[in-house]
């Protein structure tokens, strides 16, 4: 497996204020801006749409997700981040 392994906590703070991706355990993705992390490393989100297998169901909003659902966060792609900025 290749890739960069890195502490989570700064690598969630150095993610705060801009665009993410957020998957969940259960298949569904979380698009958004990160708003903060906690020291449980729960997510709040502003500016949220939801993806039910890569298609678009809704926009949420603002939006809290507990750590023990996640099982990504990355960065968003730079076409989406520019369509989506506030």
């Amino acid at each position: 497996m290749s890739g960069l392994i890195l502490n989570p906590k700064p690598f969630l703070a150095g993610l705060t204020g801009k665009a993410v991706v957020v998957k969940l355990k259960w298949g569904m993705e979380y698009e958004g801006f990160l708003v903060s992390v906690d020291s449980y490393m729960n997510l709040q989100l502003a500016n949220t749409d939801e993806y039910v297998n890569g298609n678009k169901t809704g926009h949420l909003g603002e939006v809290l997700i507990r750590c023990n659902n996640v099982l990504y966060v990355r960065g968003a792609p730079e076409a989406k981040k520019e369509s989506t900025s506030p």
